[in-house]
């Protein structure tokens, strides 16, 4: 039947995912995000057939009990995978492609009071850490990962990784697979002031040699750049 395939379907992919799941029954029974895209399912046939206000009655009952609110009229793929989940947020013209992994206080929300399609597309195989929020009309491409809480109001590349408050593209290689990765994220403005730290100093340094040149004594003896320099020549003596 094609109920049971459903969930099945969806069971093995929170398991091909979650290293904390152990069995068939535990997904079934004790993971809200499976009941949420569950009930997702539901509300979503009543939306389609125009039955509004007994498609968002299922999608508030389920908000009650998993802490994940999916408007009915959001369109999701296969095997998604909700993991915690609570204080998900997936607005109603969301579009959600297959093996989509999303992390607890996601939001796929609108930007204002705009008419008509307000809310992302997320291609498939993309995973979003916890606490991002991709906001407004904006496609996420296939296989990117956008980093925990990150701010994302702009389309992303597929294959791309963005993290950051405005989110910025930080890798473009393609991944291999689903990478579910959440930690080795690159991170641009770290590498920059660490550039920009080596260049000082080695900055600091040529001047400290040219005042020596110079003879100067602007600082009474107390330049903390000549007294680098001092330690270092000292160190170098000793050695």
């Amino acid at each position: 039947m094609a109920w049971f395939r459903e969930i099945k379907e969806d069971v093995a992919a929170v398991m091909a995912r979650d290293p904390a799941a152990h069995s068939f029954w535990e997904v079934l029974l004790c993971y809200p995000g499976l009941r949420a895209v569950r009930a997702h399912r539901r509300a979503h046939r009543a939306y389609e057939k125009g039955h509004i206000l007994k498609a968002r009655l299922i999608s508030q009952r389920s908000r009650n009990k998993t802490g994940i609110e999916i408007h009915p009229g959001a369109v999701i793929g296969r095997g998604l995978v909700i993991d915690h989940g609570d204080g998900v947020v997936i607005g109603e013209t969301t579009i959600i492609g297959d093996n989509v992994t999303l992390y607890q206080g996601v939001t796929l929300g609108g930007t204002g009071k705009e008419t008509g399609k307000r809310h992302p597309t997320i291609g498939s195989g993309v995973v979003i850490g916890a606490g991002a929020k991709v906001l407004g009309p904006i496609t996420i491409g296939d296989n990117s990962k956008v980093g925990a809480g990150s701010v994302v109001i702009k389309d992303v590349p597929e294959g791309c990784t963005v993290v950051g408050n405005p989110g910025r593209v930080v890798r473009r290689p393609k991944p291999q697979g689903i990478d579910l990765d959440q930690v080795n994220l690159p991170d641009p403005m770290l590498e920059k002031m660490q550039a920009l730290y080596t260049r000082l100093t080695h900055l600091e340094r040529c001047l400290a040699h040219r005042a020596q040149e110079l003879g100067c004594t602007e600082c009474g003896g107390e330049c903390p750049v000549q007294q680098d320099l001092n330690m270092d020549q000292q160190r170098n003596t000793e050695e």
